[in-house]
């Protein structure tokens, strides 16, 4: 996993630099001046990618390993995706960027070779948990269109457009002197050329006769050893595929033209058999009517039953709109399994790696454009299987994301529970066939879940605990709605053009599983979790009628205490417990007649809901049209439990709605809200049109974006503005002129000075100057940069809460920043971080006698967190820059500015396992972090430069130095900045090779064996070497060393490369020894002779001597 390097600031840079500054010092005797101790350091920060979920986007090609059981899937910018088991997957990429137009396996040697677009082929190194390349070769001259590594070879094929073919050592990655040129290979009375080479494969049962298709339609068998063809092969139609019969008689060509040709090998003269699976068959015995091309063909045997033949493509050109098909045709009976996108490759799965053996076909994995499919052939029906990998992120585009660390323990079982009920049936009762690799050994301590919302309206949530990723539970806002049979009958008081039930906001309470959403049609969902399935006849709807006239504001009330429990007409209205009443439609969209009046964007459902266990509806919100005017579009939204209140802002106001007694308990302007003391001269608003564009919700300015690449949420076109003023070296002094307005229907001008409502917090603090005890409070952050505070007075017990009124108190403006508040936080005197109040969740359909006494709101916050509250900090994060104000004093006493010539995306309050933080995300894509509360900065990479508003829009970061974005309109990317899991992630990850026996090779049987029936075997060393076939050319490609790094030598060592090197070395020494050994033998045996013929001649010459003649 790529490691960045990062400037890691000093921690001697105190909140006094120049780029930190304190604020005046407050009356002696005060406490919050006290120095804090700090246990974050710029030692605990380090950033590094973790992993990649979700479908490989913009598939281009597959492979598989039939003994490891690993899946490869290559991208059209380079990626590659490798997967193994559930929660084992690998992410590795290309440095080119180039599509990967294929992919072979070094069969059970944990390697891969990957064929680039750019004409450069890749060794990848599989035996280590993050995959190196260890070698490239980059082609000059020609093109490459197809490759092919046979079974337990060293010899890689490489065709080229031209038509010739080279041949590569993966050992060295060097090429052979040996190469097949095209004009040797057809016949030399042809005078056109055959084309680019679109197959190559060698006989099953002769590894010397290889098969080399061409794109005009000629198939030639070439003889390695004579060099020299043995047959040509033609047809009028040009060829996409070519498969063998494991017997290596026959083979099978799919053409242009949807016929499928069968050849004998021996005779090339005509195909043995011609047929056209989908084509008519004409009565009168004529050829049938053309179909589409046949892009590939597979022909599988099986020992005990007729031929498996499966193609994708050669549908008749009469079935137009039909979706993409796979045929599999198994003895008479055909099977036509529609696909929900178009094919992009397909693999049939066997049982024997080698291609001279029945095959016994069992599974079908199909690579469609945005999904991946593997069908069951060993059952009636071909069922698919169940896929445990989590593909289905981009179901419906991805409009927003929320990441959730360290939730409580009981989240993920009770979403599970609930979830696993929504489950489809029918599926394959067999195992998932993509089993290999093993799991990591570390694992996370903590629970993580990701919460999606899609433009369907749909929520999903995963779970995304110890590295994996896997779906919980779906929730479907859009049941609440009636939905348009038609685009005829699209409701004229629609205020987007398409995706009307998107979600824009999440809010969720994971302690009391309280869930608030706001969608882009101006409505709000309030959610609570049951175990219980219930019915509910109608659903509880409130209508806010929210209107800003800033001409009527100049001289606004006094923000003194008051209680806004009291409905005034034209700001509030009461629990609505039936569908509004129609409007008749109008043609003008600045339509001031009255029709559109009190008009919501949406029809709510009238018949009765089924509402499954898991999450459902409390409370449905729907702004309302004003005076032919159109609602803005929600920009803020936050939810808390404690106090059974939900707030929301825009572009008119604040509103604050009680949604235990569904009331609606405050809606008022920002100018209101600041009261007297309002720091901006108000003008009178320009007139907006009554329908918002679509083009709006575009990623930047491209009005023409696929809908994976629709940007839902109206934050975008603020972000577009924003960074291509900064493209344009347009960055002035206007840090407060921003607008934080997402409705695209607001003019240019209008845009520059409206206020937007752009962060909301609900807290217990010490919001006014003479408190001393900290009270329910609400801030409210804005585009301009201003932050006021509200405090709540809620009822002590349930029953005076749902009798009595909540009051307010409006405590006017806190402080002021550069820039759009983003975050709001809360400190204790201590510098702890004070996580939101709660109510513990309970189960709300149980019956009366049956519930839990009631149970008090209650902090999360440590007992000794809430001594001595006589001091608080409260930590706000805008666009530019942060401050950390002192309670109830309400003084600065640090600043920090974060940028001045980009702006802050994302900015999150987290907390690490040795203290809390801010980490802030900028669009000139650098990532930050800086301690709490003296705003020191500890982290500052420059890691992502913002390409699209993707990125904008799901950037979020979590606990314990967790973050996530959507990398592509498919794919989550997962990063951390925590120096902890930086070191353990190597642990953490999974294992793709696993040490597996290959399969024994098929019996050639006694009778093969003895008339030279069975597979021929080829010393391709000795054709291919540098001996014999010599050096290629020098210019006709470069080799290039892999990054790998010591450990992937050290993989290689054990690999395919290093396995035949070391079987070689080995084999010479034992050679050697054996040498060595035989000549010692000799000698000792030539000693043994000289000796016995002295020893004989010792005994003649004194054979017959007496003993003293001696």
């Amino acid at each position: 996993m790529k490691k960045f390097n990062i400037r890691k600031v000093l921690d001697g840079l105190t909140a006094s630099s120049s780029s930190s500054s304190a604020a005046a010092s407050p009356p002696s005797g005060s406490r919050e001046n006290d120095m804090i101790q700090e246990t974050l350091q710029s030692e605990h920060f380090q950033l590094c990618k973790t992993l990649r979920h979700g479908f490989p986007y913009q598939p281009s090609s597959m492979a598989f390993d039939p003994v490891q059981k690993i899946l490869a899937i290559g991208t059209q910018s380079g990626a590659l995706r490798l997967f193994g088991r559930a929660g084992v997957e690998c992410y590795c990429q290309h440095e080119s960027g180039s599509a990967v137009i294929q992919l072979e396996f070094l069969v059970n040697e944990g390697a891969l070779v990957s064929a680039l677009a750019d004409d450069s082929i890749h060794l990848w190194n599989l035996r280590q948990k993050l995959p190196a390349i260890l070698h490239s070769l980059k082609f000059n001259r020609e093109r490459i269109t197809f490759c092919h590594l046979p079974f337990q070879s060293k010899w890689l094929y490489v065709g080229t457009e031209r038509g010739n073919i080279h041949i590569v050592n993966v050992e060295s990655f060097t090429l052979s002197g040996y190469v097949i040129m095209w004009n040797k290979a057809i016949e030399l009375s042809s005078k056109s050329h055959p084309g680019p080479v679109v197959h190559i494969s060698d006989n099953p049962m002769d590894e010397g006769k290889l098969l080399i298709g061409f794109e005009c339609g000629i198939v030639v068998l070439w003889d390695l050893k004579s060099k020299k063809a043995d047959y040509r092969y033609n047809y009028d139609e040009a060829i996409h595929s070519v498969a063998w019969h494991h017997e290596g008689k026959q083979f099978v060509c799919s053409h242009s033209d949807g016929t499928l040709t069968t050849w004998n090998v021996r005779i090339p003269a005509k195909p043995a058999q011609i047929i056209t699976p989908h084509g008519k068959q004409p009565k009168d015995g004529k050829k049938p009517e053309p179909c589409k091309p046949i892009l590939k063909v597979e022909y599988k045997t099986t020992r005990a039953g007729e031929p498996f033949m499966i193609l994708c493509g050669g549908l008749s050109y009469d079935t137009v709109g039909r979706r993409a098909c796979l045929t599999v045709m198994h003895g008479k009976s055909t099977a036509v399994l529609e696909m929900d996108y178009s094919i992009v490759d397909f693999l049939t799965l066997c049982e024997t790696p080698y291609p001279n053996d029945f095959q016994e076909p069992y599974a079908v994995v199909v690579l469609l454009e945005k999904d991946l499919v593997v069908i069951d052939l060993a059952q009636i029906g071909y069922p698919i299987f169940e896929n445990p990998y989590p593909l289905s992120i981009h179901e419906s585009p991805v409009t927003c994301c929320e990441y959730y660390a360290d939730c409580p323990a009981e989240i993920i079982p009770a979403l599970y529970s609930v979830g696993s009920k929504q489950k489809r049936q029918g599926f394959s009762k067999k195992e998932w066939p993509v089993s290999g690799g093993n799991w990591g050994q570390g694992t996370l301590s903590f629970s993580e879940i990701i919460i999606t919302g899609h433009a369907d309206g749909s929520i999903k949530f995963w779970d995304a605990s110890a590295l994996m990723l896997q779906v919980l539970y779906k929730l479907k806002t859009a049941k609440v709605f009636e939905k348009p049979r038609s685009k005829e009958e699209k409701s004229s008081t629609d205020i987007v053009d398409e995706d009307p039930f998107a979600i824009q906001i999440l809010s969720w309470c994971p302690e009391s599983r309280v869930l608030c959403v706001a969608g882009v049609s101006a409505h709000v969902i309030v959610y609570r979790f049951s175990k219980q399935e219930v019915t509910t006849e109608v659903v509880q709807l409130l209508e806010v009628r929210m209107q800003c006239e800033l001409n009527e504001v100049e001289s606004p009330e006094g923000g003194g205490e008051q209680a806004s429990a009291v409905s005034t007409p034209g700001t509030s209205s009461s629990p609505q417990t039936s569908l509004p009443q129609s409007h008749p439609s109008t043609s003008s969209n600045n339509s001031s007649d009255g029709l559109r009046d009190n008009v919501p964007c949406l029809k709510v459902r009238s018949s009765p809901l089924k509402q499954s266990p898991g999450y459902q509806v409390e409370l449905l919100i729907q702004l309302v049209w004003v005076s032919g005017e159109p609602p803005q579009q929600i920009t803020s939204l936050a939810v808390n439990s404690a106090y059974g209140l939900v707030a929301f802002g825009n572009g008119n106001g604040l509103a604050v709605v009680d949604y235990l007694q569904k009331t609606l308990l405050l809606n008022m302007s920002t100018a209101e809200l600041y009261g007297s003391t309002d720091p901006h001269h108000r003008q009178p608003r320009s007139p907006r049109k009554a329908r918002q564009p679509s083009a709006g919700f575009c990623d930047g300015n491209d009005a023409s974006a696929t809908p994976e690449e629709r940007c839902k949420s109206p934050t975008s076109a603020k972000i577009s503005r924003k960074i291509n003023m900064i493209a344009d070296q347009k960055d002035d002094a206007r840090d407060n002129s921003f607008s934080r307005s997402r409705s695209s229907s607001v003019t240019s001008i209008d845009r520059e000075s409206r206020e937007v409502v752009s962060s909301l917090y609900f807290c217990d603090s010490l919001s006014k100057r003479s408190e001393t005890l900290a009270v329910p409070s609400l801030w409210v952050g804005t585009s301009l940069g201003g932050m006021m505070a509200i405090t709540l007075s809620v009822p002590s017990t349930p029953e005076q809460r749902m009798q009595q009124p909540v009051g307010v108190s409006f405590c006017g403006s806190v402080v002021r920043l550069k820039g759009g508040i983003l975050r709001m936080a809360q400190l204790d005197a201590s510098g702890t971080f004070l996580p939101h109040v709660y109510e513990p969740w309970y189960e709300p359909n149980a019956p009366e006698e049956e519930r839990e006494p009631p149970r008090r709101r209650r902090p999360t916050s440590l007992p000794s967190s809430q001594e001595n509250q006589d001091c608080q900090y409260i930590v706000v994060c805008s666009e530019k820059q942060a401050k950390v104000v002192a309670l109830p004093s309400q003084n600065c006493i640090y600043e920090h500015n974060i940028t001045e010539a980009s702006f802050v995306l994302r900015a999150d309050v987290v907390t690490m396992t040795c203290g809390v933080g801010l980490a802030c995300f900028c669009a000139n894509g650098h990532i930050m972090t800086l301690s709490l509360p003296s705003l020191r900065p500890l982290l500052d990479v420059n890691y992502l430069p913002l390409t699209d508003m993707r990125i904008a829009r799901t950037f979020c970061f979590s606990n314990q130095g967790q973050a996530l974005y959507l990398t592509s309109p498919t794919e989550i990317q997962r990063i951390t900045y925590s120096q902890e899991t930086c070191d353990n992630l190597q642990e953490m990850l999974g294992e793709l090779f696993t040490p597996v026996e290959t399969p024994e090779a098929p019996n050639r049987g006694f009778f093969k064996g003895l008339f030279g029936g069975g597979a021929q075997s080829l010393d391709r060393e000795d054709l291919f070497g540098e001996v014999t076939a010599g050096k290629a050319s020098r210019s006709l490609a470069q080799h290039i060393p892999g990054p790998g790094g010591m450990e992937g030598m050290k993989g290689a060592a054990s690999g395919v490369v290093g396995e035949l090197a070391r079987a070689r070395i080995a084999l010479d020494e034992r050679g050697q020894k054996l040498g060595e050994l035989e000549e010692r033998t000799a000698a000792m045996m030539s000693s043994a002779d000289s000796f016995s013929k002295h020893a004989h001649d010792i005994m003649l010459k004194y054979k017959d001597k007496k003993w003293y003649q001696l």
